[in-house]
C-alpha cells in the first residue's frame, strides 16, 4: 500500500520530463538523471525501515534504490526517441573530440556511467559507437596511407592509439576498451600492412631511422599476423640489399667493407629496434647465407684478402683489440660461406707472401685467427697453415745451427745466407724456375745442402728463386746505401760490376729470367721511385732494345732503401689457378667420400649415395657433378652397376 503509493508517485513524477535539442538536451538529460539519484536517495533515507523490512521479505520485490532505477529505464531511457538523442548526442561529442576540439568529459562520463547503471550501455551504445569507430578509422587508414609517408603515419597511428586508450581511462567503460583497440588496430594497421611495408621498409633501413623502426615493430606486434608479415620483408630486404653487394662485380673491391658495415647496420636494428627477437635474428642469418652464395667463390676469394690487407705490416688499425674485433666480424661473414676451401686456398697463398717477406703485423693476430678459423672448421682445415708457421720457427733453429756450423769452416763466407726450408705440402705450390746466379751464390747453396742433407738424410731440396730477396752494398756519387732488393734485381744490378750498359737481351742472356719477370725487374730499377739504373730511351716501360747503364748520380736521403718489385696485379691466370686447383681437391674428396660410403654399405641405390654424399662433403656441390664423379669410379673398376637394377651400385672390393 505505502510501497505501491510511493511507486506511483516516483512514476508520475519521471513522465514529466521533456525533450530538448542536442547537447542542451545531453546536459538536460545528466541533471535529470542527478537529481533523479539524488532525489531516490532521499526517499530511500525517508522510508528506510521500509525499504530494509518490508523489501527485505519478499525477495521478490525490488530495492526501493533499483526501482528508482527501473522507472527511470522504463520511463525515459527505454522510450526510442530519448534513447536514440542521447545515444546520438554522445556520439556526436566523441566525434568532434576525435576531430581535435575540446568537449565536456565529465559530462560524458556521467551520461555513459547512467548506461551502465541502468544496464543498457552494451546494447543501446556500445555496438553503435564501435560500428562509427569502425567506419571513421576505415576511412582514415585509406586517406592518409596515399596521403603521407610511413614514418609520419606511424607516428599518427601510435597518437590515435594513445588517444583511444586515454578515452577509455576518462570516460568509457572498461569492457569497450579490447574490442575498441582491435578496431583502431585492425583499420589503421590491419588492413595496411603490406602496403606500409612496401611503401617505407627499405627507405627506413637505408636511412637508418631507428625510432621509426622501433616503433614498426612496437604496433606490428600488437597485429595479428603482423610480426611474421614484417619478418618476411625484413628477409627479402637483407637478401635485396646484400645481393646488389655480392652480385655487382664494379664494387668488388669494397665487398668485404660493405658487407661488414651492412652486417652491422642489421645487428644494430635487430638489437635497438626489434627486441632482440629470435626469429628476426635468424632470418636475417638465413638471408645473408643466401645472398652470399648466390656468387660462388668471389667473396671466399674476398674476405681471404682483406684478411690479408689487415693482418699485413703497415696496416693502419691501431690497436691489437681493434684488430681482434675485426677478425671476429670477419669470422661472422666467413660462416656464412659454403665453399670454405676456396677461402683457405687464397688465405694460403696470402699467409706464404706475408711469413717469407717477414711482412705480417703480429704473430699474435695471425696465431689468433687460425685459432679462430680451427674452431669454425676443424684440425684438418687448418693443419697446413699451423705447418707453414712451424716451418718457419724450425728455419729459425736450422739457422742458428747453420750459424754455428760456418763458424767452424776454413773459408768464412763474406756473404750472410739465411735460408726457409718449406714443407711442399704445406705451402702454395709456386713454378720451379732456372736462373743464372753467381758463382759465390752456387758455392753457398751447395755449403747449405751439404749441412742441410748431412742432419736430414733423404731429403730433396728445391731452390724457389721466385722468393728470395737480398741486401745490395752500393757506392753512389753521394756516398754508400744499401738495397733492400729482390732476388731477380739482384742478379740484374749484380751485372753493373762487370760492364757500364747492357740492353735487355744481354741481361736476359746472362741472368735467365723470363721475359715478363724480367721486363717488370727493369721497370722497378730504372722506372721506379729509386732509380738506380738509366734507361735509353726513357719511359715508362721497358721495351725490347731498351739499353740500360748504372745510375751514379742516384741521390736518396735514407741509407738503407727498399727498392719493390713492380707488383704484378694478381693476375686473372693466378686467380683461376687458385680457384682451378681447389675444384681438383673437390674431386679427389668427391671420390674418396663415394669410396668410404660403398666401402661401408656394400650396395647402395643411387639417390641414398647422393643423399650420404651431401651429408658428408663441406662444400657446395651440383647432383650432375657427383654423377660424373660416381661414373669416372665405375670406370676406374672401384664400383659397379647392378645387372637387374641400373640405379644401384655395388662397391668392387
Amino acid at each position: 500500500t505505502l510501497y505501491k503509493q510511493l511507486r506511483q508517485v516516483c512514476e508520475d513524477h519521471v513522465r514529466l520530463t521533456e525533450s530538448m535539442d542536442n547537447l542542451s538536451f545531453l546536459k538536460r538529460m545528466n541533471r535529470c538523471w542527478q537529481d533523479h539519484c539524488r532525489q531516490t536517495i532521499m526517499i530511500r533515507s525517508i522510508f528506510l525501515f521500509l525499504d530494509r523490512t518490508y523489501v527485505l521479505q519478499n525477495s521478490l520485490l525490488p530495492s526501493i534504490w533499483d526501482t528508482g532505477l527501473e522507472l527511470f529505464r522504463t520511463h525515459i531511457v527505454s522510450d526510442g526517441a530519448i534513447q536514440k538523442r542521447t545515444v546520438d548526442g554522445i556520439l556526436e561529442q566523441i566525434e568532434l573530440e576525435r576531430n581535435g576540439e575540446t568537449v565536456d568529459r565529465s559530462l560524458l562520463r556521467s551520461l555513459l556511467g547512467m548506461l551502465s547503471d541502468l544496464q543498457v550501455y552494451k546494447d543501446s551504445f556500445e555496438e553503435r559507437f564501435l560500428t562509427e569507430t569502425n567506419r571513421l578509422y576505415a576511412a582514415e587508414g585509406q586517406r592518409l596511407m596515399q596521403e603521407r609517408d610511413v614514418p609520419e603515419f606511424l607516428h599518427h597511428v601510435a597518437r590515435r592509439l594513445e588517444e583511444e586508450n586515454d578515452r577509455i581511462a576518462s570516460y568509457l567503460d572498461q569492457s569497450t576498451q579490447k574490442p575498441l583497440i582491435c578496431c583502431v588496430e585492425k583499420q589503421l594497421l590491419g588492413e595496411h600492412m603490406n602496403a606500409m611495408l612496401q611503401k617505407g621498409l627499405s627507405s627506413l633501413l637505408n636511412e637508418g631511422r631507428v625510432t621509426e623502426l622501433a616503433l614498426l615493430y612496437q604496433l606490428f606486434s600488437k597485429v595479428k599476423g603482423g610480426l611474421p608479415t614484417l619478418l618476411q620483408f625484413w628477409r627479402d630486404y637483407i637478401k635485396s640489399f646484400g645481393g646488389e653487394i655480392v652480385c655487382t662485380p664494379e664494387k668488388d673491391k669494397d665487398m668485404v667493407q660493405d658487407l661488414l658495415d651492412f652486417k652491422d647496420k642489421m645487428d644494430n636494428v635487430v638489437q635497438t629496434c626489434f627486441a632482440r627477437n629470435e626469429a628476426f635474428i635468424n632470418a636475417m642469418k638465413e638471408a645473408f647465407e643466401t645472398f652470399i652464395n648466390k656468387r660462388p667463390n668471389k667473396p671466399a676469394e674476398l674476405i681471404a684478402k682483406y684478411v690479408d690487407s689487415k693482418l699485413r705490416a703497415g696496416n693502419k688499425e691501431a690497436t691489437e683489440e681493434e684488430l681482434e674485433r675485426i677478425l671476429d666480424k670477419i669470422m661472422i661473414i666467413f660462416r656464412f660461406i659454403h665453399g670454405k676451401d676456396v677461402f683457405e686456398a687464397f688465405y694460403k697463398k696470402d699467409l706464404a707472401k706475408r711469413l717469407l717477406v717477414g711482412k705480417s703485423a703480429s704473430v699474435d693476430a695471425e696465431k689468433s685467427m687460425l685459432s679462430k678459423l680451427k674452431h669454425e672448421c676443424g684440425a684438418a682445415f687448418t693443419s697446413k697453415l699451423e705447418g707453414m708457421f712451424k716451418d718457419m720457427e724450425l728455419s729459425k733453429d736450422i739457422m742458428i745451427q747453420y750459424k754455428q756450423y760456418m763458424q767452424n769452416q776454413s773459408e768464412p763466407s763474406l756473404i750472410e745466407l739465411t735460408v726457409n726450408i718449406l714443407t711442399m705440402g704445406y705451402w702454395p705450390s709456386y713454378t720451379p724456375t732456372e736462373v743464372h746466379l753467381p758463382p759465390e751464390m752456387v758455392k753457398l747453396q751447395e755449403v747449405f745442402k751439404l749441412f742441410y742433407l748431412g742432419k736430414h738424410s733423404g731429403r730433396k731440396l728445391q731452390w724457389q728463386p721466385t722468393l728470395g730477396h737480398a741486401v745490395l752494398k752500393a757506392e753512389f756519387k753521394e756516398g754508400k746505401k744499401e738495397l733492400q732488393v729482390s732476388l731477380f734485381q739482384t742478379l740484374v744490378l749484380l751485372m753493373f760490376n762487370e760492364g757500364e750498359e747492357f740492353s735487355m737481351e744481354e741481361i736476359r742472356a746472362a741472368t735467365g729470367i723470363e721475359e715478363e719477370e724480367l721486363r717488370r725487374t727493369l721497370q722497378s730499377l730504372a722506372c721506379g721511385k729509386a732509380r738506380v739504373l738509366n734507361k735509353n730511351p726513357r719511359g715508362k716501360d721497358v721495351e725490347d732494345g731498351d739499353r740500360f747503364n748504372f745510375n751514379g748520380d742516384f741521390k736518396h736521403k735514407l741509407f738503407r732503401i727498399k727498392i719493390n718489385q713492380i707488383q704484378m696485379k694478381e693476375t686473372v691466370e693466378e686467380q683461376v689457378s687458385t680457384t682451378e686447383r681447389v675444384f681438383q681437391d673437390r674431386q679427389y674428396q668427391i671420390d674418396a667420400a663415394v669410396v668410404r660410403i660403398m666401402k661401408m654399405r656394400k650396395t647402395l641405390s643411387h639417390n641414398l649415395l647422393v643423399w650420404e654424399l651431401y651429408n658428408q662433403l663441406k662444400f657446395p656441390v651440383k647432383p650432375g657433378d657427383l654423377k660424373k664423379r660416381i661414373e669416372s669410379l665405375i670406370d676406374r673398376d672401384y664400383m659397379e652397376r647392378d645387372k637387374e637394377i641400373p640405379y644401384q651400385y655395388h662397391y668392387v672390393a
